[in-house]
């Protein structure tokens, strides 16, 4: 029988929150393994204690802001009016029913004028990996780095040209050093004493959001972009570091100094790291070998010219520190330049009769330069890790590891784009968007191993 529906909204139901939210429900799981008290102690130092109006809990604030990267939601206009409605979000904020959700513009306005520049999102998404470290979801053993693209929000035609200051890596006071040794070492003379000229480029600058930086390479999308330099550990892939620069600065400027960051502030161990091809470079290689890590990097493929000689097949002589080319004349030493290569060339005279000249030596050039970075044995013996066993598979897990937590970041958690403007805003979307993550994981792990050791053993009467 047919019946038509009554309308019964206006109904009066005695129910508990407690008892409208599923047992399985995610933000359950992060209530039980996550520990959130620490936020209120991280910034209790950046309220009044005994003047103005009450203020709106820090822990309600940031919990409200993980359920926005949690569950995908971009604006926090959106997440409010979600809150209001969802009642997991509010039995997670610890708000009733009929209780008014804060305003959009107290996060706006706390971002603003309390936590800018204190570097309290950093310490957020630190206690976070400490609490996965403490839980036994880090090892620390392998840890796995790699960036991703997150497009600003700035319009790619709407800029100024302007002459900007290149990144400069923390190793770059050691090369320098390097180089003066090396140039000493062949009877040159030094580079100029005194502090380096910093190296400038003219790029184009947004007007909209000056932090950002300009791309236009072919494998990749022109605009403005930020980079969001991120290292997994291998374990359980829980997020150790998240690092956020413009899109003009190479992966292996901020590396050696992030690398050192987690093994300090977490207590790593690190034996050994994953790399994409953008940190196999000579400076990386020597780093990692000074602080006893093995580097693990794919292969790279020379950029050699169609028809010419490969640099592989003019050979190496360390003990006449000179190259040797196929038709056995030697390249002598000539320089070593600013950016720590030595320059090795031939005999013009020689170079005119060889029957290889047109394959060796481009144009209308006369003679054959090869050369060599100082560091150049750090790379090959780091390019050696890859063709081992133990490297291959260090560096097949790349995929399941870091990779994998980027795909879920812009899947899932709204990670394809930059919500704020201005590099301090990026960060604080990134760090909080992967302690979101770890917060997830962490859940997901621990609820796992609990279910496993509280079920019953097979083929007990509770079992069946």
């Amino acid at each position: 029988m047919l019946k038509k529906e009554e309308p019964q909204q206006a109904e009066w139901e005695f129910v508990t929150i407690e008892s409208l939210v599923p047992g399985d429900h995610l933000l359950r799981k992060i209530d039980r393994c996550i520990d959130f008290s620490f936020i209120h102690e991280r910034v209790s130092h950046l309220y009044c204690a005994d003047n103005g109006r009450p203020a709106l809990d820090p822990t309600l604030l940031f919990k409200a802001l993980f359920i926005g990267y949690l569950f995908g939601i971009r604006s926090e206009r959106a997440l409010m009016r979600e809150i209001e409605v969802n009642v997991a979000y509010r039995w997670f904020l610890r708000l009733g029913l009929t209780e008014q959700v804060p305003d959009a513009s107290t996060i706006s306005q706390n971002r603003r004028r309390r936590f800018n520049g204190t570097g309290v999102h950093q310490e957020i998404f630190d206690e976070i990996v400490l609490q996965a470290l403490n839980a036994g979801l880090v090892e620390g053993h392998v840890i796995y780095t790699d960036s991703t693209l997150l497009k600003a929000n700035a319009n790619r035609e709407r800029f100024d040209l302007a002459t900007v200051e290149k990144a400069r890596g923390a190793y770059w006071d050691d090369l320098e050093r390097a180089i003066d040794e090396d140039r000493l070492a062949h009877g040159k003379k030094p580079l100029a004493d005194g502090p380096r000229e910093a190296k400038t480029k003219e790029a184009r600058v947004s007007r909209t959001d000056p932090d950002a930086g300009y791309i236009a390479r072919e494998d990749k999308p022109r605009g403005f972009y930020y980079l969001d330099h991120r290292s997994v550990d291998s374990r359980h892939s829980i997020i150790t570091d998240s690092h956020v620069t413009p899109a003009t600065v190479h992966d292996s400027i901020p590396y050696l100094e992030r690398l050192d960051r987690q093994r300090a502030r977490f207590d790593l161990n690190v034996c050994a790291v994953g790399l994409d091809g953008g940190y196999a470079t000579t400076s990386i290689a020597r780093g990692l070998e000074e602080r006893k890590i093995i580097g693990v990097t794919p292969y790279i493929r020379p950029s050699t010219r169609k028809g010419f000689l490969r640099r592989r097949e003019f050979g190496y002589d360390s003990q006449q520190d000179a190259y040797v080319c196929p038709e056995g004349q030697v390249l002598k030493y000539a320089r070593t330049d600013k950016e720590g290569y030595r320059h090795y060339k031939s005999n013009a005279g020689i170079c005119a009769v060889c029957p290889l000249r047109e394959s060796c030596i481009p144009g209308s050039g006369k003679i054959k330069s090869v050369t060599r970075h100082i560091w150049h044995e750090s790379r090959e013996r780091a390019d050696s890790h890859r063709s081992t066993p133990w490297g291959k598979n260090i560096y097949a897990r790349r995929k399941e590891t870091v990779e994998r937590s980027f795909a879920d970041a812009k899947q899932l958690h709204g990670h394809r784009y930059a919500r704020m403007r201005g590099i301090e805003k990026v960060r604080e979307q990134c760090l909080l968007a992967a302690a979101s993550q770890n917060m997830k994981k962490i859940a997901i792990e621990l609820t796992r191993a609990r279910s496993f050791l509280c079920a019953p053993p097979r083929g007990s009467p509770q079992a069946a």
